[in-house]
C-alpha cells in the first residue's frame, strides 16, 4: 500500500510542477490548439501538456518500484514486463510529441500506436486468452482449468494491438473538452489499481502501483488542465495515458478476472470505448471519412443540449464513469478467480 500512495503522491506533485513549465515552452514554440470543430474552447491555447503527465509517470514508477525492489528483495517488482510499459509508454509519448508539432497523417498514426503495442507484445504483455461463461456446467461455477480457452500466438498478437490501438485512441478521442480525458482516465485508473490490490499478490501489487502512478499524474495535471484550463494535453498526453492503460488492463483485469474477463475492462474503460464505437459507427451510417472531425462525441452532443456548459457536462461524464467502474470492481469482485500471471 505504501507504494501505491509513493507512487499516486511522486505522480501528481511532478505533473503539477512541471505543468507551467511546459506550458511556456510549448508556447514558445507556437504549439498551440486553434478552436475549432473537435474542441470547445474559443482561444489559442497551448498543447502538449502530456510532456508533464508522462515525466510524472515515468519517474514515479521507477521510483515506487525501485523501493519495492529493494523492499521486497526483488520479488516480483522490476520484470520485463513492467520495462515494457515503460518502453511502449515512451515510445507512444515521443511519437505523440512529434504529431503535436508535426500533425502526423492518419496511417502514420495508426502505425506508432501498433508499433507501441507491438513493445508490450515482445514483453509479453498481451491479452493470452479468453473465458467461456455459457460452459459453466450444472454447478454454475466457473472452473479455469475447463472454461479458460488460450489464444495462439497469432491471434492473441492481434487481440492486443486491437485493444492497445482501441483504448488509446479513445482516450485521445474524449479530449474534446477540458478536464475530461485526465479526469475519466483518472478514475479508470484507479479502478484498475483497485482489482489490482484486491488480489493480494506481489505480482499484482506492482500492477497496482502503475495504475496509482497513472492515477497521480491525471490528477496533477488537472490542476492545470480542469476548466477554463491553462493548458490541453495533446497527443502525447492522450497516447502517454491510453497504452499503459491498455496494458495495465491486459496484466490485470483481463488476467485476474479470467471469468468475466472482457467485461471487467470494457466497464472500466466504458465511457471512451462506448463513446468511440458510437462516433465510428455514425460514420460509417452517415458515409463520413472515419478521422474527420465532427460534433458526433457524447461531449459535444450534450454540450449542445446543455448550453454549452463544460463543467455541467464533465461532471456529468465522470458520473457516469465511476457508476462504470463500481459496476466494474462489483462484477469482479463477485466472479473473480485465480489465474496464472506470466
Amino acid at each position: 500500500m505504501l507504494g501505491i500512495l509513493i507512487a499516486a503522491l511522486v505522480a501528481g506533485i511532478i505533473t503539477a510542477l512541471v505543468t507551467p513549465s511546459v506550458r511556456r515552452w510549448v508556447e514558445a514554440r507556437g504549439v498551440v490548439d486553434e478552436p475549432g470543430e473537435r474542441r470547445e474552447n474559443k482561444e489559442t491555447k497551448p498543447r502538449a501538456g502530456g510532456i508533464a503527465i508522462y515525466l510524472g509517470f515515468v519517474i514515479a514508477v521507477i521510483v515506487a518500484v525501485t523501493i519495492r525492489q529493494f523492499a521486497r528483495d526483488g520479488q516480483h517488482t522490476w520484470s520485463m514486463q513492467v520495462v515494457g510499459i515503460l518502453l511502449a509508454t515512451t515510445f507512444a509519448a515521443v511519437t505523440g510529441l512529434v504529431d503535436d508539432f508535426k500533425d502526423l497523417s492518419a496511417v502514420k498514426q495508426v502505425i506508432a500506436i501498433l508499433g507501441a503495442g507491438l513493445i508490450l507484445v515482445a514483453f509479453n504483455v498481451r491479452i493470452e486468452g479468453v473465458s467461456n461463461l455459457l460452459g459453466m456446467g450444472q454447478s454454475g461455477k466457473y472452473v479455469a482449468s475447463q472454461h479458460w480457452h488460450a489464444l495462439n500466438n497469432i491471434t492473441s498478437i492481434l487481440a492486443t494491438l486491437i485493444w492497445v490501438f482501441v483504448v488509446t485512441k479513445t482516450v485521445d478521442a474524449i479530449d474534446g473538452l477540458d478536464g475530461l480525458a485526465s479526469g475519466v482516465c483518472a478514475i479508470s485508473a484507479t479502478a484498475l489499481a483497485l482489482m489490482a490490490v484486491q488480489m493480494a499478490r506481489p505480482e499484482f501489487a506492482t500492477l497496482a502501483v502503475i495504475a496509482a502512478a497513472l492515477a497521480g499524474s491525471c490528477l496533477g495535471f488537472l490542476r492545470h488542465n480542469a476548466y477554463p484550463s491553462k493548458i490541453i494535453m495533446g497527443t502525447i498526453g492522450a497516447w502517454t495515458l491510453g497504452v499503459p492503460l491498455a496494458a495495465v488492463s491486459i496484466l490485470g483485469a483481463f488476467k485476474v478476472a479470467a471469468a468475466v474477463s472482457f467485461v471487467v475492462p470494457i466497464l472500466v474503460l466504458g465511457v471512451p470505448i462506448f463513446d468511440y464505437i458510437h462516433v465510428v459507427a455514425r460514420r460509417l451510417l452517415d458515409h463520413a471519412p472515419l478521422t474527420s472531425a465532427d460534433r458526433r462525441h457524447l461531449h459535444h452532443r450534450l454540450m449542445d443540449r446543455w448550453g454549452h456548459d463544460q463543467r455541467k457536462v464533465v461532471y456529468f461524464i465522470y458520473g457516469v464513469a465511476i457508476v462504470f467502474c463500481v459496476v466494474a470492481l462489483c462484477v469482479f469482485q463477485f466472479t473473480r478467480v485465480p489465474h496464472r500471471l506470466n
